[in-house]
């Protein structure tokens, strides 16, 4: 009975089984979602090509360009500057100043041993003393002597005194009077001795001869300092010195462009230290004579405005303008190669290279420098953009720079 009934047992195909419908579902779900995103992100330019593209930079753009006649490159040079040193050759025993000192006219840089010198000074104010005593004790011997000989003189008017008493008393007189005038030469004498002595003692004190600032420190204490610097180890110069109000770029202009400069002609200058700086200057001076290795002509253009910033032998360009700059024309401004724009959208925009991406964003764009544009807000200095971008350049499309 029991194995009847196991015969009997069978499974009824015909009834639909609702399980595989459910996975058939999932799976369509699933392929379908990954469609979508593979859609998405070929729309979104991650499968497309690298596309090869040029750029350009954003920069700090002046006016002055536009203005600009021609451009050349020079030094700063100080049109005052000395090597300070000693009329007399001796030991440096005390120096004052270093590197960047800034000292006046007449301030002690340095001074020598003066041992000897100092020694001699005192002798002369010595021998000064001793004359001014002899000429003192001369004028009262001078004194007593001319009294006498008056004297002498009223009585032999009167016959109360002898020929020779008067003689003698006359002789006296003018022999005083010698000895007075001998003791006033002395006194001169010694006078011009202690001016000598003076002088000497002051040669070994080394005097800023203008308003500078120490350049270079050419001697230490120990040194020993002649004029001449011919004696072995000897040093000629004990610092170098500049006056830094007389700076001025000495740039080479060549002799075909020279007609165009003039005297007082407004100048803009561009240190290399301070790329993003401009200085206001103007042309001082048109050396008149040429390098004929060259074919230059030496111009000197001197700064409006000092600026401490500025050192000697700076490198500099200069750009000679055709008018002077109005306030606005020397700020600098945010500007881009025009063929960087694009019209998307009824709005100007430019791509901004990111991360081997181009990023489309918008911008403000202000007045034409030059063959730049100026651009007021969007982009900054220093970012990156397409330059010419093709039409198919779509935002955050992968690109190629033209240079690899």
């Amino acid at each position: 009975m029991a194995d009847e009934d196991l015969t009997k047992l069978k499974i009824d195909k015909s009834t639909p089984s609702l399980r595989p419908r459910k996975g058939r579902k999932a799976f369509y779900i699933t392929g379908l979602a990954v469609l979508i995103l593979l859609v998405m992100l070929f729309l979104t330019g991650i499968f497309a090509p690298a596309i090869r593209v040029e750029t350009g930079s954003v920069a700090l753009v002046y006016p002055s360009q536009v203005v600009t006649l021609l451009n050349a490159s020079g030094y700063v040079v100080p049109q005052r500057k000395a090597a300070a040193a000693s009329k007399v050759t001796g030991r440096l025993v005390a120096l004052y100043v270093e590197e960047g000192s800034k000292v006046k006219r007449g301030q002690v840089i340095a001074q020598l041993e003066n041992d000897d010198i100092t020694a001699s000074r005192k002798q002369a104010l010595a021998n000064l003393d001793v004359s001014r005593s002899s000429l003192e004790q001369a004028k009262a011997e001078l004194k007593d002597a001319e009294m006498s000989f008056d004297r002498e003189r009223r009585l032999l008017e009167k016959e109360f005194t002898t020929q020779a008493s008067y003689d003698a008393a006359e002789a006296r007189y003018k022999k005083a009077a010698a000895a007075a005038a001998s003791a006033g030469a002395a006194i001169q004498a010694s006078a011009a001795a202690l001016r000598g002595a003076d002088v000497a003692l002051e040669y070994t004190y080394i005097r800023a001869p203008f308003d500078a600032v120490v350049l270079t420190k050419n001697a230490d204490i120990g040194d020993i300092v002649t004029p001449l610097g011919a004696a072995a180890n000897a040093k000629a110069a004990v610092v170098t010195i500049a006056d830094m109000s007389s700076l001025q770029v000495e740039a080479d202009v060549s002799e075909s462009n020279i007609e165009r400069l003039k005297v007082g002609q407004p100048c803009e200058i561009q240190l290399d230290a301070f790329p993003d700086a401009r200085f206001a200057a103007a042309v001082h001076m048109i050396v008149p004579t040429a390098d004929r290795s060259k074919a230059t002509v030496m111009v000197k253009v001197k700064f409006v405005d000092r600026d401490e910033r500025v050192l000697p032998e700076m490198s500099a360009k200069v750009a000679f303008l055709s008018r002077p700059l109005g306030v606005e024309e020397k700020r600098p401004r945010t500007a881009l190669s025009q063929k960087a724009l694009v019209k998307r959208n009824g709005r100007t925009a430019v791509f901004v290279v990111k991360e081997g991406r181009v990023i489309e964003t918008p911008v403000e764009t202000g007045e034409r420098i030059g063959d730049a544009i100026e651009v007021k807000s969007g982009v900054k200095a220093g970012d990156k953009v397409v330059i010419s971008p093709p039409k198919t350049l779509r935002n955050n499309a992968r690109i190629r720079l033209a240079e690899q």
